[in-house]
C-alpha cells in the first residue's frame, strides 16, 4: 500500500474466526452506526454487503484489471518501473520488502487515470473509463461509512472524516494486486528451504497508512487479518462485496480507540489466479492529522502529535512494510491534552 513490504511471518497459528458483516440496507442508520463503531474498536476490519456499489462497474475494473496482467512482461513493464506509482512485480516499496506479486498503483484523479491508461491498455478510453467510474463508487461508499463512524462517535461535525477523502485534493489511491497461480514446480518444490506453499507471502504483514481502506477481490482467498492477541484470521473471498479497514490516519483521528487493523495476503492458490482491487483513501497532502477533539479527555488524554499527512507518508516511505508507523507520533510520556493544537488547523 503507501509503504514497503513484510517483517518476518509470524509464528502463531492462524484461527478461524466470523468476520463482521454490516448489511448497509436494512438497519436503522443510529444502529448502522453503532454496529460499525463495534467492528472498529474490535477488529479494525469488517464487511460490507448491500452496499450499492453496481456490479457492472465492479465487473468492468476487473475485466481491465485481468486483461493487463494478461499481457507479456514487455508489455507489462512499458507502465512500470513504479515509483511508487506504475507498474511493479516483487519489489514492494523502496527498502528491499519483497511479496509473490505484480501490481498497477494508480493515482485516483482523473487525469493522471487518463494519461496512464495509455500505456496500459490498448483501449485507452474503456480502461479510464472502468477505473474513474470504480474510484467514484468506492469513494462514495467509504466516504458512507466515515459518515456513519462520526455519528456513531458523536462527532459534532459528522462530516469532517469523510471531508478529508471528498477534498478534491485528496492523495487516495487505487491498487490492483494480482497474485499468479503457483508455478508447477513451486507447488511441490518450494523455493525456500523453511518454507512450504502454505506460508507462501504475497503480500507481507503490515498496516494501511491512510484513513480508509475498501477492498474487493476476485473468489480466491489469500486475505489474512491479525487480532489483538496476535492470532491470524483468514478471510473468506466474497467477490460480490467488500471489506473496510481502519489505517493508521483514523487511529490517531480516533486517538487511538480505533487502531489500523494489520493484515497480509498470502499467495497459495496453485490452479487460480487472485486479483484484489484496493482503494485507499487518503487526505489532501497539507490536512493536518490529530485526535479529534470528541476524542480526548482527562481520561483519554492526546496519545499522538499533530501531523500532516505529507508528513506521514514521507516517514511511511523510509519506513520497512511491517513497521508500526505510528509509534513515531506518539506523545512520549505523560501525554497531555492536545485540543490546542487542532486550533487553526
Amino acid at each position: 500500500m503507501v509503504v514497503p513490504s513484510p517483517s518476518p511471518m509470524r509464528t502463531k497459528k492462524t484461527k478461524a474466526v466470523g468476520i463482521p458483516t454490516i448489511d448497509l440496507s436494512t438497519y436503522n442508520r443510529s444502529k448502522l452506526a453503532e454496529l460499525i463503531v463495534e467492528a472498529c474498536e474490535e477488529y479494525g476490519f469488517f464487511k460490507v454487503v448491500n452496499h450499492g456499489v453496481p456490479k457492472e462497474v465492479i465487473a468492468r475494473i476487473e475485466e481491465e484489471g485481468f486483461g493487463f496482467f494478461a499481457k507479456p512482461a514487455a508489455e507489462k513493464q512499458r507502465a512500470g518501473p513504479a515509483s511508487p506509482f506504475g507498474y511493479g512485480s516483487k519489489n514492494i516499496g523502496r527498502n528491499g520488502d519483497l511479496g509473490e506479486l505484480e501490481y498497477l498503483l494508480l493515482q485516483s484523479n482523473p487525469l493522471f487515470i487518463s494519461e496512464t491508461s495509455n500505456a496500459v491498455s490498448d483501449d485507452p478510453t474503456k480502461f479510464s473509463c472502468a477505473v474513474n467510474d470504480y474510484i467514484e463508487a468506492v469513494k462514495e461508499l467509504a466516504c458512507e461509512v466515515l459518515d456513519l463512524v462520526g455519528e456513531g462517535l458523536w462527532i459534532s461535525d459528522k462530516s469532517v472524516l469523510s471531508g478529508f477523502i471528498s477534498d478534491v485534493q485528496s492523495d487516495s489511491i487505487l491498487r490492483l494486486n494480482h497474485y499468479p497461480p503457483l508455478d508447477k514446480d513451486l507447488s511441490t518444490k518450494p523455493a525456500h528451504p523453511c518454507a512450504n506453499i502454505n506460508t507462501r507471502i504475497g503480500f507481507g504483514e503490515h498496516s494501511d497508512p491512510q484513513i480508509l481502506t475498501i477492498l474487493r477481490s476476485n473468489d480466491v482467498g489469500g486475505l489474512q487479518i491479525c487480532l489483538r492477541d496476535g492470532l491470524w484470521v483468514p478471510v473468506p473471498p466474497d467477490s460480490n462485496e467488500f471489506f473496510v479497514m481502519v489505517g493508521d490516519a483514523l487511529q490517531a483521528l480516533t486517538n487511538g480507540r480505533f487502531e489500523s487493523v494489520r493484515h497480509r495476503a498470502m499467495a497459495n492458490s496453485v490452479t487460480k489466479r487472485r486479483m484484489s482491487m484496493v482503494y485507499f483513501g487518503a487526505p489532501s497532502l497539507n490536512a493536518w492529522i490529530s485526535p479529534l477533539p470528541e476524542m480526548v479527555s482527562p481520561q483519554k488524554p492526546c496519545l499522538y502529535k499533530s501531523f500532516t499527512w505529507g508528513q506521514y507518508k514521507k516517514a511511511a516511505y523510509t519506513t520497512r512494510l511491517g513497521d508500526s508507523r505510528l509509534d513515531n507520533f506518539k506523545i512520549a510520556n505523560n501525554p497531555s491534552p492536545c485540543l490546542d493544537n487542532l486550533v487553526g488547523q
